[in-house]
């Protein structure tokens, strides 16, 4: 097939990389345009750039495809299908309708729950048992098309970095076996029931209320692993958790109750095992306690 893919972050590359050795014919490559990063705020080619580029893939990085002079070029590159992942522009009615198989969408969730920007998140933080992965093909609402493929994935207590390249990696090749062969996965509309909406993460919400119950901050310490890290604050500096497991011992929430860090909950306690003061690599706990005095009794904002 003569594909167009759409795709900017990491969970984007394995499907590109499955449809190159799959033997399609990868005409283009879209990505949101390169953006300030690091410390000098150079800019920085997408994950989905810099990999098609070194797959020799035309790139195309438009701020926007709402101008007709992007949806005349789009249309142009007489695309089979538009393969499209995580790659962070709306998609107007025109390039929606420009492929002849129109566009198919590699979705981190078992829509209809959680549609929207953050479904592995949202997954993690509200306990959910199980995701996934869906095929869908793009229509103007948001998530709403229909499925064409799906594939379970259990939750165990993988963080969200973990998870999503699990997910990635199955709708890669979930993919591959809906365009080897399109009419054995017909569209099945959504059901309009147990529809939920992962709505974009906010820097804020990973900070760690220490009034909640343990399991509840440990999915939050999952959910937000690697970026943006959950967070607590003390003597002035934040401090992300970035793994942590359950523990024995009760206090008022925030206390540190012992020289291993293990922290007070609502209810329970939380023992932190990969942290990361800023400006420095992510540490156990006992490497941090070496450089910086946390005593037992003293309360975590």
């Amino acid at each position: 097939m003569r594909i167009v893919f759409m795709g900017t972050p990491p969970f984007a590359v394995p499907t590109l990389e499955a449809l190159v050795s799959a033997g399609h014919n990868l005409v283009a490559a879209y990505t949101q345009p390169p953006r300030p990063a690091g410390r000098g705020k150079a800019p920085r080619p997408s994950a989905v750039q810099t990999r098609a580029e070194d797959l020799g893939i035309p790139v195309r990085s438009p701020a926007s495809l709402r101008s007709p002079d992007e949806q005349a070029a789009f249309a142009a590159l007489d695309a089979d299908v538009a393969v499209v992942a995580a790659y962070g522009l709306i998609l107007p009615r025109p390039i929606l309708d420009a492929p002849r198989h129109g566009c198919l969408n590699v979705h981190g969730s078992l829509l209809p729950r959680w549609r929207g920007a953050a479904p592995v998140q949202r997954a993690i933080i509200a306990g959910d048992t199980e995701t996934g992965v869906c095929i869908m093909d793009m229509e103007a609402g948001l998530d709403t098309g229909p499925v064409r493929a799906r594939h379970v994935i259990p939750i165990m207590d993988e963080d969200a970095g973990t998870l999503t390249a699990a997910i990635a990696a199955a709708g890669a090749r979930l993919m591959v076996e809906v365009l080897a062969d399109l009419p054995a996965h017909p569209p099945v509309p959504q059901p309009a029931i147990g529809v939920t909406y992962a709505h974009k993460i906010e820097k804020s919400e990973a900070k760690l209320d220490f009034s909640a119950p343990s399991d509840a901050l440990l999915r939050q310490v999952r959910a937000f692993a690697p970026a943006p890290g959950a967070f607590f604050e003390l003597a002035g500096e934040r401090f992300r958790l970035l793994a942590a497991t359950p523990a024995p011992g009760a206090g008022e929430p925030g206390q540190v109750l012992d020289d291993q860090l293990t922290i007070a909950c609502g209810t329970g306690a939380v023992r932190p095992t990969l942290i990361q003061r800023a400006g420095r690599p992510a540490m156990a706990p006992d490497a941090l306690l070496r450089g910086f005095a946390v005593p037992p009794g003293m309360v975590l904002a």
